[in-house]
Order: structure tokens, then C-alpha cells, then sequence
């Protein structure tokens, strides 16, 4: 049975909100489990059906895993299987991170084409080409990346763009190869630092988290840890953008406000009144209408491209006109012509966007085409007239652990409804 949610407009948000562990760090440490046999144990987890997911992925290859609330325990046999081909595999883009480990821990994996996001092509060219440096061999074969080899051994590698995935997967490959690997052009968000901080903790030798610069030196082996994952960085920028977009008054906790840096300053030339506190959240005021800002998505510290959803919301509702230009994934404006559906002033032209704000947006039916785009929609339709129905809700459900009761709990009117859509 499909479900939407039913958006009621007028809403200002007000009050205080938790940040829970990052989606797009959280994943990659439960695939880091597999590089050390034993028990790992990652607190400060989502509750989002992602994790689940890469649960049974990991399962796939013979891990035991326990989620308990917050906590993920991942036991890790010393006799894995280098086949990841569980059907999960093909819900989940984050599930390709398993291929690094497999191959630095037992110098082969099959690993099944990843699904995710509708967002535009994210082909694993970089991540092949950074294994096949490190003396693997890399193909496709039957709908799966196959890697094999007989050792690996430490390489320069340069990057022709910081991915983030593959930044991951050559980065943990390397910490079990022989000798010392440079990985060039490496991505640098807070989330690759994440990674490195909890490989440091099993015994990884790594320098240069956080820069475009990364050096492996190659151990033995690791051992299991517990590691606790930073505050979802993306989940809180939503809240400041929520508060922006609603004139609202809200408080993030949970999350590095230097993470966001970028984000905030975006805001405060809307016209937000912006606090950071000290590492652990900050708070958005926005008293009047907001003023037109351009954006541009770029690798981290750039704007990042999981946002630009929510910079269209908000221009769509802001005094003037903005331009947002996309330099990421190429189909993330499908999210436009679904803003058109609510009214907004909104047109295309190849990487770029110009969007004129209008006073207030109208009703409509809506569908989300992937996590960011759904949570777009909904903070859209705050800003609408009437009550506005979004479809497609289990993408958000993939982000946002307990989006709707939050968003209730801070002044918003939104219901959870089953039912099939009605297309005509």
C-alpha cells in the first residue's frame, strides 16, 4: 500500500530539534566492519530504513549484525564470503562501499550494482581505477563489480573528481595494503573524516582527514572498535532551511555548526538571524520574507548537491530571483517540475536554474523523487495554500528519522496517509 503525506500550509515552525547520527556516514562505518574480525559497535545510529538495509547486506557476506535503538553491533566472522549479491544491494547506492573492504580483507569481491537515488549517473569508474592502481583487476560482469588480486600494494592515486565513494572504497582498501598509498583529489567531507577517524581507531594509519590529500600506510591488520557517528549535517542544514523558508525560530542540536558553514552564511544574507553553538548545533530566526540567494553546488566545503532541493524551496518563496547552478549530479532538477505543480516561478537551462519568488505557493499533488526532494516538498508545502499531498514517502523515510512527528511537534500540520494515488 503506497502512503503520503498530507502537508497542511501556514505552518511556522518553532521549538527544538536532535540531529541524529549522519545517513551518509553511518552507512560506510558498518561496511568498515568488515575489515576486522570481531565485534564493532557504532552508536549515535539513524533510525532510517538505510540501515536496516546495509544490515542485511553485510549479513549477505556472513556477519552477524544487532540493532538496538541507536546501536548497531556488527560481528564479523574471520571466514567472510566475498560475494555481497543480497537483494538489498539493489535498493541501497551506499551498499557499493563494501567493495573496498572485501578486496583489502580478502583480496576479492563480487559485489552487486548498487540502486538509490534517481539523481542523475554516479558510474564506479573511480572506484575500478583506484583498485586496478592498487594491483587489482576490475570488471563488470552480469550485473556485478568484480575485483580481484593477488596482493595489494600502496599507490599514488589522483582522483579526476573528489567522490566521495570512491574516496571510501580506495581509502579502505588501501589501509590493509602493502606499503604507503596516496589518494590525490580526495572528497573531504566531514563524513570521509568520520570514516578515517573510526579506521585510526582499529589501528588504520592514516594522515590528512579533512584535506584533498589523504596518506595510507598500509597495516596487517585491525581490530573492532566502538565509534560513535558525527551528526547528520544534511538533516540539520533542512532544519535551517525549514525555519528560513516557514519565518520560523528554530534550535539544531546534534550537529557541528562548522560543518554547515557555508549553509548558514547562505541564510544569513536571506535575512536569518543566525547562533552557532560551540560544535553542537546552532539556532535559525527568520522574522521576515527571505531575500533572494544564488547558490552553486560544488564538492565539499562547497554547497553541497543534497541541498539544492531546499535552496529551490526557499527561492521559490524569497523576495526576488535567484540563480541556483547544479555542478553534480545532472537530474537533481527533476525537482523542479514538481515545485511547478505548487506554483513556483521556476526555469531550466542545462546546470542552471532561475527562480523568481512568489508570495505563496498553491496545493498541489506531488512526488518525491529521492530523499532530499521529497523533504523539499514537504517544507514547500508548509508554504502553501491548502493542503498539499506528497507521494513517494518512503524515499523520505530513507533520511529522516521521524520527519512527520517532528515537524508536528514544532508547530507543523501533517498526517501519514494510505491510499493509492489517484493520477488522472
Amino acid at each position: 500500500m503506497s502512503e503520503h503525506f498530507d502537508v497542511h500550509g501556514g505552518a511556522r515552525l518553532v521549538g527544538e530539534v536532535e540531529v541524529v547520527g549522519a545517513k551518509n556516514s553511518v552507512l560506510k562505518l558498518m561496511a568498515a566492519a568488515l575489515l576486522a574480525e570481531g565485534t564493532t559497535t557504532i552508536t549515535n545510529c539513524p533510525k532510517i530504513l538505510d540501515v536496516p538495509l546495509m544490515a542485511d547486506v553485510l549479513r549477505s557476506v556472513g556477519c552477524e549484525v544487532e540493532l538496538d535503538g541507536d546501536t548497531a553491533r556488527i560481528t564479523t566472522p574471520s571466514a567472510l564470503s566475498h560475494r555481497a549479491d543480497s537483494p538489498a544491494m539493489g535498493k541501497l547506492r551506499a551498499s557499493v562501499c563494501v567493495l573496498g573492504p572485501l578486496v583489502g580483507r580478502l583480496k576479492r569481491a563480487v559485489v552487486a550494482l548498487p540502486g538509490g537515488d534517481a539523481i542523475g549517473s554516479r558510474p564506479l569508474d573511480m572506484h575500478q581505477n583506484g583498485l586496478r592502481a592498487l594491483g587489482a583487476t576490475s570488471t563488470i560482469e552480469h550485473g556485478c563489480v568484480v575485483a580481484k588480486a593477488g596482493e595489494l600494494r600502496g599507490a599514488q592515486i589522483w582522483l579526476d573528481f573528489p567522490s566521495v565513494g570512491a574516496t571510501e572504497n580506495i581509502l579502505m582498501a588501501a589501509v590493509l595494503a602493502e606499503g604507503t598509498t596516496v589518494i590525490d583529489n580526495a572528497a573531504r567531507e566531514p563524513e570521509i573524516s568520520d570514516v578515517c577517524t573510526m579506521l585510526i581507531e582499529m589501528g588504520a594509519k592514516i594522515e590528512g582527514a579533512g584535506t584533498s590529500t589523504l596518506t595510507v600506510h598500509g597495516v596487517d591488520s585491525l581490530h573492532p572498535t566502538e565509534h560513535r557517528v558525527i551528526g547528520d549535517r544534511i538533516v540539520g542544514a533542512t532544519w535551517a532551511f525549514a525555519a528560513a523558508m516557514t519565518r520560523g525560530d528554530l534550535t539544531v542540536r546534534g550537529v557541528n555548526p562548522h560543518h554547515l558553514d557555508l549553509v548558514l552564511d547562505k541564510l544569513r544574507l536571506a535575512g536569518a538571524e543566525v547562533t552557532p553553538f560551540d560544535g553542537n548545533g546552532f539556532r535559525v530566526v527568520q522574522a521576515e520574507r527571505p531575500k533572494a540567494v544564488d547558490f552553486v553546488t560544488l564538492p565539499y566545503p562547497g554547497f553541497a548537491t543534497d541541498l539544492q532541493p531546499f535552496a529551490v524551496a526557499l527561492s521559490a518563496v524569497s523576495e526576488g530571483t535567484s540563480m541556483i547552478t547544479e555542478n553534480v549530479y545532472e537530474a537533481r532538477f527533476r525537482f523542479i517540475e514538481e515545485m511547478q505543480r505548487l506554483g513556483a516561478d521556476a526555469r531550466t537551462d542545462g546546470h542552471h536554474a532561475v527562480v523568481r519568488g512568489v508570495n505563496t505557493l498553491s496545493s498541489a499533488p506531488v512526488w518525491a523523487s529521492d530523499i532530499r526532494a521529497g523533504a523539499g516538498l514537504v517544507l514547500a508545502g508548509l508554504c502553501a495554500d491548502g493542503v498539499t499531498e506528497v507521494w513517494d514517502v518512503f524515499h523520505i523515510d530513507r533520511g529522516y528519522p521521524h520527519f512527520v512527528e517532528n515537524l508536528n511537534r514544532l508547530g507543523a500540520r501533517i498526517e501519514r496517509v494510505a491510499g493509492e494515488p489517484d493520477r488522472a
